[in-house]
């Protein structure tokens, strides 16, 4: 059983949902006004924008998607290209040695920019070659074996028509292709020179007999590591190497490394040399947008404002970053009252005899390796209490942070989750105290998100996810693994800030007003009664999530969205939509990190913002992460604050001509206002 439960929990996949239960479903009262009243406040807005459209795929750095994208005359764009790290046509350029990689020794305590760094070369410090942890191999019969298995592909049309309805009906054969005939946790013998590659970002193709390459760019692929101490060190965070235009001092330098020695994950387990780790050198890998890769978001970008400057908001992965688009911060382990407590070492359901898991993060080497993780995984640790600066891997981070005068921002005895456990609670609002008790965070209660902001200030707001109306009626899964409709588990369940939040889940009225399906927003659209806020969230079939699914699966997913809002003229005149991704996935990026707290900035990922007020092929360096969505709300609907220390407190970044990305009164993100043009309709709100 907790074989299986660990598979699920391996990435954002994971559908169960379970919790000791701690009370009944309806034991919390809305404290702060209606969860679904009247709605009079949604055009009362300091802007033109009165609909608000979040768009939110999975995993891809910008450097990954835009690595050689060229905007038009008069913007300029920070990418490998412009850097000169590549050429156009994706080989090395004159200035490849910038993204050199290196391997690192750590085998004391954790560090979050570990020493002894060699860089890598083709003799005695090699690269492995890239794998392909998790992408299909061939594309499955049926609907629900993508579903417990990937997804990935489908082998047939009528298949594909029965697992999706996100992708735009043309499209729809897109899912039936891409899968890379290679074995599992296997190199990826398709990328051009797997086997010798260069130190540096390489371009993600394979060779072709009589041709020069193909573009791997509509296939399935590996999935690099992305969890939260692991990107901590990729990035190589080091106040030492503080300058005036890299005043974060990291230096992005040990992805692979990371990848080669811990990877994803060790559970408490000692290394195994008959299982190597699967990832290889996956990160560096990027699509080339100037050879035709990611059309239809070039197509946005040079239609539209593309901001170069945006970033994940949490190191790590899909959970956390999800988190800081509802709450503008991380959650904590929770009593019954809503306060932080100390995560209980839950006891493992049905284990004979009793087995306790010690929940706690330890980055700490195991003794006699090298950066292998003492108890990290799905099966191990993922909470930090980062106010003690005595638990393991706290103080290398909080010392750096200190050096470079950034406050950890930890509250006191608070153990924030980091990494991705399922929520408390299952789609018809219950808590299920059987399956999945030491991975399930319990329900948040005092935690504001910003669901509860627009419901007190009566502006209407919905979160859209692909798959609910399979999710909300699934029982919860029991003891008997195969008890839920596989086809829910096309649902993202960890990706929804809100099921977390018992504001929403023990109130039936507040669940049936605020989480739909993404038929209910098509059918929003259609008829021009879109809520004020929407946050959409496609299936596993089409987050474009490495492995899973594909990049031109969520561009077909937007596309929809967009061309459907557009063609509605009066929902198309007051209507932004943010196409953005949770986050870089553990993909390398070139772009300058930000810290604002013990939780990130990490790396940079696309955002473009579609609207009438963006139009015109605009780069923005506004410098924002995932927080800047509620700022924006807030702003836009003028809001209070989710609360007195989240990072929607931060203040607008000021930069100087010279350098436009960084903020000189850091830590500070932006609002997304600077992404848009409204003339006289901007107000000074900060």
């Amino acid at each position: 059983m907790l074989k299986q439960q660990t598979k699920r929990l391996r990435d954002r996949t994971v559908i169960t949902a379970a919790i000791l239960s701690l009370m009944g479903s309806n034991t919390y009262a809305v404290e702060n006004g209606p969860m679904g009243g009247p709605h009079n406040n949604d055009r009362s807005t300091t802007s033109p924008i009165k609909h608000v459209i979040v768009i939110i795929g999975e995993n891809r750095t910008f450097d990954h998607v835009f690595a050689t994208y060229e905007p038009r005359p008069g913007e300029r764009v920070d990418n490998l290209l412009s850097k000169g790290i590549i050429n156009k046509d994706g080989s090395p350029g004159p200035n490849y040695a910038k993204a050199a990689q290196f391997s690192a020794l750590d085998n004391n305590l954790y560090s979050n920019s570990p020493g002894q760094k060699t860089p890598y070369n083709n003799s005695t410090n090699r690269l492995q070659a890239p794998g392909t942890s998790y992408a299909p191999q061939t594309c499955y019969t049926t609907v629900e074996a993508a579903a417990l298995n990937g997804p990935g592909c489908l082998s047939t049309l009528s298949e594909a028509a029965r697992g999706d309805y996100g992708l735009r009906p043309q499209d729809l054969p897109l899912l039936t292709t891409g899968a890379t005939g290679i074995a599992g946790n296997s190199p990826d013998t398709r990328i051009l020179n797997s086997s010798n590659l260069p130190n540096g970002p390489y371009p993600l193709v394979q060779p072709v007999p009589g041709e020069k390459t193909n573009s791997l760019y509509a296939t399935y692929g590996g999935s690099p590591v992305h969890r939260f101490y692991q990107m901590w060190q990729q990035l190589d965070c080091d106040a030492t190497k503080v300058s005036r235009h890299n005043p974060s001092g990291c230096q992005a330098d040990l992805f692979p490394w990371v990848e080669m020695t811990v990877s994803s994950g060790s559970n408490g387990s000692p290394p195994n040399p008959a299982k190597p780790l699967k990832e290889g050198d996956i990160a560096m890998g990027f699509y080339n947008v100037a050879r035709g890769d990611a059309p239809y978001l070039t197509q946005l970008a040079r239609d539209y404002t593309l901001n170069d400057n945006y970033h994940q908001a949490a190191m790590g992965g899909t959970y956390a970053n999800h988190m800081m688009i509802g709450y503008a911060d991380e959650l904590y382990y929770a009593d019954g009252k809503g306060d932080p407590a100390t995560p209980n070492h839950v006891l493992v359901p049905g284990s004979n005899p009793p087995v306790y898991v010690d929940e706690v993060e330890n980055p700490n080497p195991a003794p006699g390796t090298n950066n292998w993780y003492a108890n990290d995984g799905y099966g191990g640790g993922s909470y930090t209490n980062c106010s003690d600066y005595t638990q393991p891997g706290v103080a290398s981070i909080v010392n750096y942070l200190t050096a470079i005068h950034v406050p950890p921002n930890c509250a006191p005895h608070a153990y924030y989750l980091l990494n991705n456990y399922v929520p408390a609670y299952i789609g018809s609002g219950a808590t299920d105290p059987i399956n999945n008790g030491p991975f399930t965070l319990p329900p948040v209660i005092k935690q504001r998100h910003i669901g509860d902001q627009l419901s007190q200030a009566n502006v209407s707001w919905a979160y859209f996810g692909e798959r609910w109306n399979d999710f909300k009626t699934a029982p919860g899964e029991g003891t008997n693994f195969g008890s839920l409709d596989p086809i829910a588990y096309l649902y993202c369940n960890i990706c929804n800030p809100f099921l977390y939040s018992a504001s929403v889940m023990t109130n039936a009225s507040a669940r049936d007003t605020h989480l739909k399906d993404t038929l209910d927003l098509y059918d929003a659209i259609a008829k021009g009664d879109l809520p004020a806020v929407s946050f959409v969230k496609p299936s596993t079939f089409n987050d474009g999530h490495p492995s899973s699914s594909r990049l031109d699966l969520f561009e077909s997913f937007s596309r929809r969205i967009i061309d459907q809002v557009k063609s509605n003229e009066e929902l198309w005149e007051s209507t932004a939509i943010l196409v953005t991704v949770d986050e870089g996935g553990g993909y390398y990026d070139s772009g300058y990190v930000q810290p604002v707290d013990y939780f990130g900035d990490g790396t940079r990922i696309p955002m473009i913002v579609v609207s009438k007020y963006s139009q015109g092929g605009h780069v923005s360096h506004e410098y924002s992460d995932h927080a800047s969505i509620p700022k924006f709300i807030e702003r836009n609907w003028s809001l209070p604050k989710l609360s007195s220390h989240g990072r929607d407190n931060l203040p607008n970044p000021q930069t100087s001509d010279e350098n436009p990305y960084v903020p000189q009164n850091r830590p500070a993100i932006g609002d997304l206002w600077g992404n848009f043009s409204f003339a006289d309709h901007d107000h000074d709100h900060n």
